[in-house]
């Protein structure tokens, strides 16, 4: 019996790898009003969600009230590197449509307003 519940937690644990959506993990923003942050995309339910894990001006680390924010929310995954959701801008408290594209190591990722005709664009770097 011990040897069928090892097994199976294996191979539960190697199904949840491989089916690991490649975004999660962490990644640096550009800098926006002079800071830029350490954002942690990871599950939430069934959608992706990216956590505001530490904030960073020219000096290094910085206390921030966003820390622990969900910035990226209702994430979901299109295929082909591309995903779909909400993205909230700490520095002007607005939530936009969220449109992300993964490249390698790259994450281009555009908050746009009027159904998406107008947007701002970042280019984040994965840390880890």
């Amino acid at each position: 019996m011990r040897t069928f519940l090892t097994g199976l937690a294996l191979s539960i644990g190697v199904a949840g790898a491989a089916s690991a959506d490649p975004i999660y993990g962490t990644w640096q923003t550009e800098v926006d009003g002079g800071t830029y942050a350490h954002v942690d995309m990871a599950a939430c339910g069934s959608k992706i969600c990216g956590t505001l894990a530490q904030a960073y001006d020219g000096s290094g680390k910085i206390s921030s009230p966003d820390t622990g924010k969900q910035i990226v929310f209702d994430m979901n995954a299109k295929g082909g590197g591309k995903y779909e959701g909400k993205v909230w801008r700490p520095s002007n408290d607005k939530v936009y449509l969220g449109k992300m594209d993964l490249n390698g190591n790259k994450l281009a990722l555009r908050g746009c307003v009027a159904g998406g005709l107008i947007c701002a664009k970042q280019t984040w770097t994965r840390v880890k």
